[in-house]
């Protein structure tokens, strides 16, 4: 079986963990989310690690992995490094690696460190009673703003996808499961769309979109209109299939 991988300069002595991770992932217990795809936090040589195994894809993707485009894994590492360029918070990529039989792309993993958070942002947004809730909101906004004048768009920017990391008397933000990710010029439309995902009810959305509307320097009015919009058109999206399917 032949690999591709690529290690984080600043984690030579991870190689054999790398090199070995299928291993270390078998025997490994620790699994924390598992659906599609499988994480686990397994520590090697005293670094809490997360390890993301990638399901095998069917055969048609086993060739477009192959030959015509980057992996899930690879994707995950090169968009962790370039947010790392950025300064934009995310785990700190350690490596990745791909197997191939026969010619056909198989398996795939991604190594990060292990980050620290308090809760995810699904937290503040559902509960309209938990504590600092709105200060969170509005820094969470600038942070997703900041990713929005750097040109990053996460396509999968849904609640359980925000970390947030209570420091000293402040709030901080990482983002993860960032392989679906583009880098591209951001408008005002875009940029409120991102939101959709996040699932808001009335008061998180008038929070979110005054407050990008500051920051981006138009009308409230106008933020407002456009997250209601996109927000609508999500929700009566996912409700449209849930009537196909409850109708087959």
């Amino acid at each position: 079986m032949n690999i591709k991988f690529e290690l984080n300069k600043n984690y030579e002595n991870a190689k054999e963990f790398l090199l070995n991770i299928k291993e270390y992932f078998k025997e490994n217990q620790n699994t924390i989310h598992k659906a599609r795809n499988e994480l686990k936090v397994i520590e090697y040589k005293g670094i809490q690690t997360v390890v993301k195994a990638f399901k095998v894809p069917n055969f048609i993707n086993q060739i477009v992995y192959a030959y015509f485009r980057d992996s899930k894994a690879k994707k995950s590492y090169k968009n962790a490094m370039k947010l790392s360029t950025l300064g934009i918070n995310t785990p700190t990529p350690i490596g990745y690696i791909e197997f191939y039989k026969n010619f056909l792309f198989k398996e795939s993993f991604f190594i990060a460190k292990k980050q620290d958070y308090a809760f995810t942002i699904r937290e503040p947004l559902r509960n309209l009673d938990f504590q600092d809730r709105e200060i969170i909101i509005k820094k969470f906004v600038a942070f997703t703003y900041n990713l929005h004048k750097n040109s990053v768009y996460h396509k999968d920017y849904s609640a359980g996808n925000i970390l947030v990391i209570k420091t000293d008397n402040d709030y901080d933000f990482s983002v993860v499961d960032i392989n679906r990710m583009e880098f591209k010029p951001i408008d005002l439309h875009l940029g409120l769309d991102n939101f959709a995902k996040l699932w808001l009810d009335e008061d998180s959305l008038l929070i979110i979109a005054k407050e990008y509307a500051k920051l981006a320097g138009v009308q409230e009015q106008e933020a407002i209109d456009i997250l209601k919009s996109c927000d609508k058109k999500l929700k009566d999206f996912v409700e449209f299939k849930r009537k196909i399917r409850g109708k087959k």
